[in-house]
C-alpha cells in the first residue's frame, strides 16, 4: 500500500533509467531528472523533469531525450569526433547536429521504437522554438536545419510539423550546395570516422569550409609510406625470390637511380632558370621557415582573415568572481548600489514597463465569434434581446512568442570611467532580472585590455626587433559577469566588480564583438539579441602605433558586416556620447549616462514588436528595402 505522499511520477522515472542504461549500454550511468535544461556528461544524463501528473506531453519528451542521449552514449566516440571536429563555430554546430542526428538514425535501425520517441520531443522542441511560423530561413538556424535534414535522409522518416517548417526553408540551399555529397550518407551511418568525412565535405560544400582547419588525415599516408620503407628496409634476405631475382632487382634499382639522378640534374638547372619568377611570386616567409612548411594556422578572426595578432597566449576569457575575492565583490556590489540609489527607481520603473510589454506578449489571448470553442458569456445579451441571434463561441490562442537569449556586451575601457560605468552596471543588472522573471535569458559580458599601452604582447614584439606590422599588440581580458544559463541572484554580486579600481582600460571592440557573437550564435534558443554599449570608437595605443590608423576600426566594420550577413544574431547598439550609427545599422546614441536606462529598454522593448514597421521606428532604423 502506498504512502498519500508518494509522488505517482516514481515508478515511470525509475523504469525509464533503466530502460535508457540498457540502451546505452551503461549499467552503472546516472540518470537524474530536473528542471534545468537536459544534458550528458561522463557522470550521465540530465532529464527533463517529470511532474506528479504525469501528462502525455511530459512522457513523450522524457522518453525522447533519454533515447536520444542513450543512443549517443552507445554509438558515439569522442576521440573520433574530437580528431575530425572543425575549429571555427558555425563549422563546428554544423559537425555536432550531423553526429547527433547520426547516432539517433544508427540506434533506429536496431531499435526502430526510439524514432517515434525522438520524434515527439523533436516535436516538442520545435513548438517550444516556434518554427511552425517562420516564414524565413534567418528566423531557423542553419545547423539545426541540419540535423532535421540528415536524420530525415537516415532514417526516411517525416519530420514533425515544425521541424518540417524549418527544414524546409533550407532544403532547396543544401540540395543544391552538398546534394551529390549526401548521396553517400547511408554507407557512412554506421562509421562514425567516415561520417565525419562525409560531414567535413558537406561543411566545406555549404561555404564554411575556412572554418574546418587541418585534414586529420593527411599525414596518414606518410605514416603508412614510413612504415612500408621500414619493412622493406628490415626484410630479411632469406625471404627474397632468390640470387638471380635479387640482381635482377639490384640492376633495376641501379638503372632506375641513374634515370632519377638525371632527372634531378635536369630539375636543377630548370630552377635556376625559374628561381627569380619564384622569388617574386612567394609570400615573405619568416627566417628559418622554407616553402615546404605545413600550411598557416586558421585565421583569427572569422570576419577578416587578414586581421593578425601579435600573441594570443596571454590573452584571458575569464569569470568575474576569479578577479576578486567574493568579500570584495560584496564591498564594490554595495558602493555600487549606494552611488546609484537616486536613478534606481526610475531605472526599475522603465524594467517593470518593460515586462509588461514583455508579459503581454507572452500570455494567450482569445479569438471572438467563432462557431464552435468555449461559450462567451459576455455576449449572451444579444441572444436575450434577439433570439434568432446564433450563440457567439471563442477559443484561446497560444502566442508566437519564441524562447529568447539576451546578451549584454558592456565597453569596459578606461574612457568610461565613473558616472557611465555604474549606470551600465545598474542597467544591466536590473534587465538581467526584468528579463529572467520573462522567462528571457540573459548573458552580460565585459570587454578590455589586460594592460595599458600594451602588455607581454608587446613586450615580446619588442624582444623579437620589433618586426613590421604585428597586428594587434595587447594582451586582451573578456570578462563574463553572468552567464546565459546562471541565475541573476548568483551573478548579482559579479556586477560590482566593473567598480574595482584599475580594471577599465582599452578597448579593442572587434574581437569582444566576434567573442560575444560567437557564443551567442552556439546557444539553442529559436532567438538571439546581442546589444552592445560603448562611449567610442576601438582604441589601444600600442597597436594603433605600429599598424595603419584605422586598423582595429577596420576590423570593428567587418566584424559587424559578418554579423548582419549571418543574419543568425539581431545587433544593435547604443553610443554613450559617441555616434555609433556610423558602424551599426540599428544603433541609437544618447548624449548623457542618465539616457541609458531608458535608451536600453526602449530598444529591447521595440525588438519584441511583431509590426516590423513600429519595430524600426522605435529602433530608429529606415525600414530595410
Amino acid at each position: 500500500m502506498s504512502k498519500k505522499n508518494d509522488n505517482p511520477a516514481d515508478p515511470f522515472k525509475k523504469a525509464l533509467a533503466e530502460a535508457t542504461r540498457v540502451m546505452a549500454n551503461d549499467p552503472e550511468m546516472g540518470v537524474s531528472y530536473s528542471v534545468d535544461p537536459p544534458g550528458m556528461n561522463n557522470d550521465g544524463l540530465r532529464l527533463p523533469q517529470i511532474s506528479r501528473r504525469l501528462t502525455r506531453d511530459e512522457v513523450l519528451l522524457a522518453r525522447g531525450t533519454a533515447d536520444g542521449y542513450a543512443l549517443r552514449r552507445r554509438h558515439h566516440d569522442a576521440k573520433t569526433f574530437n580528431r575530425y571536429a572543425p575549429q571555427g563555430q558555425m563549422a563546428r554546430d554544423l559537425y555536432e547536429a550531423m553526429e547527433h542526428a547520426r547516432c539517433e538514425a544508427v540506434g533506429a535501425r536496431t531499435m526502430p521504437g526510439t524514432a517515434g520517441n525522438i520524434d515527439a520531443r523533436i516535436d516538442v522542441e520545435a513548438g517550444r522554438k516556434g518554427y511552425e511560423q517562420v516564414h524565413d530561413r534567418s528566423d531557423v538556424p542553419l545547423s539545426v536545419a541540419a540535423g532535421y535534414l540528415i536524420r530525415q535522409l537516415a532514417t526516411g522518416r517525416d519530420l514533425p510539423a515544425g521541424a518540417e517548417k524549418a527544414a524546409s526553408l533550407w532544403r532547396s540551399f543544401f540540395k543544391d550546395q552538398a546534394g551529390e555529397t549526401l548521396e553517400g550518407l547511408q554507407d557512412a551511418l554506421a562509421d562514425q570516422a567516415g561520417f565525419a568525412r562525409l560531414s567535413r565535405r558537406v561543411i566545406e560544400d555549404l561555404g564554411y569550409g575556412d572554418q574546418l582547419g587541418d585534414d586529420p588525415d593527411a599525414e596518414d599516408p606518410d605514416e603508412e609510406t614510413d612504415a612500408e620503407e621500414d619493412g622493406e628496409d628490415g626484410q630479411d634476405p632469406e625471404e627474397s625470390g632468390g640470387d638471380e631475382d635479387s640482381s635482377e632487382e639490384e640492376d633495376a634499382d641501379a638503372s632506375q637511380s641513374q634515370e632519377q639522378t638525371q632527372e634531378a640534374a635536369q630539375a636543377d638547372l630548370s630552377s635556376d632558370d625559374s628561381a627569380q619568377s619564384e622569388a617574386e611570386d612567394e609570400t615573405e616567409m619568416p627566417e628559418g621557415e622554407a616553402p615546404s612548411e605545413p600550411p598557416p594556422p586558421p585565421a583569427v578572426s572569422d570576419a577578416d582573415p587578414g586581421y593578425k595578432v601579435y600573441e594570443q597566449r596571454n590573452d584571458e576569457e575569464i569569470r568575474a568572481e576569479e578577479l576578486a575575492e567574493p568579500a570584495e565583490l560584496e564591498r564594490l556590489r554595495a558602493y555600487l548600489d549606494q552611488q546609484l540609489d537616486p536613478i534606481k527607481g526610475a531605472v526599475g520603473r522603465l524594467a517593470n514597463k518593460l515586462q509588461r510589454r514583455l508579459q503581454a506578449k507572452q500570455n494567450r489571448s482569445w479569438e471572438f465569434d467563432m462557431e464552435e470553442g468555449i461559450l462567451d458569456a459576455g455576449r449572451l445579451a444579444r441572444v436575450v434581446v434577439s433570439p434568432t441571434t446564433p450563440l457567439s463561441f471563442k477559443v484561446e490562442r497560444d502566442t508566437e512568442f519564441r524562447d529568447t537569449v539576451v546578451t549584454l556586451l558592456l565597453d569596459n575601457s578606461g574612457s568610461m570611467r565613473g558616472r557611465p560605468i555604474s549606470i551600465a552596471a545598474i542597467c544591466a543588472d536590473i534587465l538581467s532580472q526584468t528579463l529572467e522573471r520573462c522567462d528571457v535569458k540573459t548573458e552580460v559580458l565585459g570587454f578590455t585590455t589586460r594592460a595599458w599601452k600594451g602588455g607581454q604582447a608587446r613586450e615580446a614584439w619588442l624582444n623579437a626587433g620589433r618586426p613590421k606590422h604585428p597586428g594587434r599588440l595587447n594582451d586582451l581580458r573578456h570578462i563574463i559577469y553572468k552567464g546565459a544559463d546562471a541565475p541573476w541572484r548568483r551573478a548579482r554580486p559579479n556586477l560590482g566588480l566593473m567598480m574595482k579600481e584599475g580594471l577599465l582600460k582599452e578597448n579593442i571592440d572587434g574581437e569582444a564583438l566576434e567573442w560575444a557573437y560567437r557564443r551567442l550564435s552556439g546557444r539553442p534558443e529559436a532567438r538571439k539579441i546581442l546589444m552592445v554599449i560603448s562611449d567610442g570608437a576601438p582604441v589601444d595605443d600600442s597597436t594603433l602605433s605600429v599598424n595603419p590608423a584605422n586598423y582595429l576600426e577596420k576590423h570593428l566594420r567587418d566584424v559587424i558586416a559578418m554579423i548582419e550577413r549571418r543574419r543568425q544574431v539581431e545587433l544593435i547598439a547604443i553610443g554613450i556620447g559617441h555616434d555609433v550609427t556610423r558602424y551599426y545599422s540599428r544603433a541609437v546614441t544618447i548624449t548623457d549616462a542618465e539616457q541609458l536606462a531608458g535608451a536600453m529598454t526602449e530598444q529591447l522593448a521595440g525588438l519584441f514588436d511583431s509590426d516590423p514597421r513600429k519595430r524600426a521606428r522605435t529602433l530608429g532604423m529606415r525600414k530595410a528595402g
